[in-house]
């Protein structure tokens, strides 16, 4: 009797592989708040975005932290557990490594000067006499990105947008990229940042509105398929402007 109703449970299971299943995906990212940061209610507003999609689908989303470079290498990795990363804005050396998802959101970005130093410019030529920051390993604008490259532009680089904030602060940059939103919620929330708020500024111009994305492994294509239905599922543009309003 055991046997036959083990026979029996083993059918059942191969019957309906997707209830005995654990619908887990795994996708690594980093601490850049208010978007992604493992303190944050739901980790994030991209996160908050990311897991509603999922969800819809049925699905639920493990988020693991690491610094930038390391999110990147780890989702790149075959051998390991995570299906990619986020969030990430687009580039054509990226696409040709990753599966973008459709958009999940976006950002205002710009730059942050020293208050009292505002820096006019109309177009990135403008920008060729001044030092600007930059975080090592983001993806900028395209434009930027390759004027950066071809040596157009002084860069100075740093691992981290708060380096940036205070390197500014100190009137050591004329100019460093950053997310709005970044560095609004940095000089709100970060000790070492709330005192030099006075100090800086977000330029007037903006580089681009920047959509968010997750990057999939090539060979999820599944998952990202799954993850672009859900998006379909939701408000995205509403999780996140609501997630943003209630930091205010």
């Amino acid at each position: 009797m055991r046997h036959i109703l083990c026979a029996v449970l083993l059918l059942i299971g191969g019957i309906f592989p997707a209830q005995a299943e654990n619908k887990f995906v795994y996708l690594t990212s980093l601490s850049w708040p208010p978007y992604s940061d493992p303190q944050m209610a739901e980790q994030g507003a991209s996160v908050a975005v990311a897991k509603a999609a999922f969800s819809a689908m049925g699905y639920t989303l493990v988020v693991e932290f690491y610094p930038w470079s390391r999110a990147v290498h780890l989702a790149k990795d075959e051998s390991s557990k995570y299906a990619g990363y986020f969030p990430e804005y687009y580039s054509e050396d990226i696409a040709a490594e990753f599966i973008f998802s459709d958009s999940m959101g976006s950002g205002p970005l710009g730059f942050v000067q020293p208050a009292g130093k505002p820096v006019a410019w109309s177009s990135l030529d403008d920008l060729k006499k001044y030092q600007v920051g930059v975080v090592k390993d983001y993806v900028n604008t395209a434009d930027f990105d390759a004027m950066v490259a071809a040596g157009q532009l002084k860069v100075s680089e740093v691992i981290s947008d708060k380096s940036n904030i205070q390197k500014a602060a100190f009137s050591r940059i004329d100019l460093a990229v950053i997310d709005k939103n970044v560095l609004e919620y940095s000089v709100k929330t970060d000790p070492d940042l709330i005192k030099l708020k006075d100090k800086i500024s977000f330029n007037d111009k903006l580089l681009e509105d920047k959509k968010l994305f997750i990057c999939f492994k090539k060979n999820q294509q599944a998952i990202a398929d799954i993850f672009n239905e859900g998006l379909k599922k939701i408000d995205a543009a509403k999780i996140q402007a609501d997630y943003l309003a209630g930091l205010k």
